[in-house]
């Protein structure tokens, strides 16, 4: 639970960094899961020739790298989201047992309901981070969930139908956050925050000129801790300059029966206190409603999920 001194910073400042959010025996099962996970990939590409080096000559973090310089998108089958780009019949994403208690973590329901009350739902907007150091990656490699990410605000990221929406976004360190591996920084929510200008830049960023990155602050934070946002507070992440992995997640919960942001993605009641017969307590359940979203949305038009022009004033 958070102390009011918590809830009193968070108001204040639109961020929190609280430690030890997620249960150890969940962060277990995570890596497991996605160890299992990763080597079921790895094995198939070796198969098909596209990786070189034997398979039981790698470990976990070994085969991310061998297959990302490879040319091997592991991203999308480890995401635990569809993407933004056009879906296809076969687009893959990862929703397991592991995934799932993830998100219906109690000390994290707890905290979010502190915030933004009783009646929680696990809003679709989420994703794996797993980052190789940035000396490793491509020259032309711009994809937030794999290199450093550009200054933004969440609120911004989701289309405007949510603009109103009482929303938390959770970032969780599977490993250690750290300044030298790419933790976040932020900037302290400004009183009256409003919407920035964004642009579609490298990423999806705040324009220029309207973020001074001298007053950035960074937000180390061990595993299994997570850092608490308000969907308008300004964000971003440092480069990852070790020569390891940096591995997290970001989830977002809303208020139940408001716009999610991403209407078109499924979403599951997480916590209800005046209905809990209406959570969602199946992993496998929650991994249908993503397969039925994957069979309807490869059949249909694509939907946009960014507001912003690259022709707007302040982009120029």
């Amino acid at each position: 639970m958070l102390s009011p001194l918590q809830i009193a910073q968070f108001r204040a400042d639109g961020y929190l960094v609280v430690p030890d959010i997620i249960p150890t025996n969940i962060l277990v099962r995570l890596k497991a899961e996605y160890s299992a996970l990763i080597d079921d990939l790895y094995a198939d590409w070796y198969k098909q020739g596209l990786v070189t080096t034997q398979p039981e000559a790698l470990n976990f973090w070994g085969k991310l790298l061998c297959a990302y310089q490879a040319g091997c998108d592991y991203f999308q089958p480890m995401d635990i989201s569809l993407p933004g780009d056009r879906i296809k019949t076969d687009t893959p994403f990862h929703i397991g047992p592991a995934v799932f208690d993830m998100l219906t973590a109690k000390p994290l329901l707890d905290a979010v309901e502190q915030l933004i009350g009783p009646e929680l739902t696990s809003n679709p907007i989420q994703h794996v981070r797993i980052k190789p150091p940035s000396n490793k990656l491509n020259s032309n490699e711009i994809r937030p969930h794999i290199a450093a990410t550009d200054w933004h605000q969440d609120r911004a990221v989701a289309l405007e139908d949510a603009d109103q929406t009482d929303m938390i976004t959770v970032w969780i360190a599977i490993t250690d956050a750290t300044v030298e591996n790419g933790c976040l920084q932020v900037q302290p929510q400004a009183k009256n925050q409003t919407i920035l200008p964004h642009c579609p830049r490298t990423q999806t960023g705040i324009a220029k000129g309207f973020i001074n990155e001298d007053d950035a602050i960074p937000l180390p934070v061990s595993a299994g801790g997570a850092v608490l946002f308000h969907p308008l507070t300004p964000h971003g992440s440092l480069n990852n300059t070790t020569k390891r992995f940096r591995w997290s997640f970001d989830i977002r919960y809303s208020a139940t029966g408001q716009p999610t942001g991403r209407n078109h993605f499924p979403d599951f009641i997480a916590r209800s206190r005046s209905n809990p017969e209406t959570e969602l307590r199946d992993w496998q359940a929650c991994k249908n409603l993503w397969e039925d979203a994957r069979a309807r949305l490869s059949q249909t038009p694509h939907i946009d999920i960014h507001r912003w022009s690259s022709d707007a004033p302040y982009c120029a």
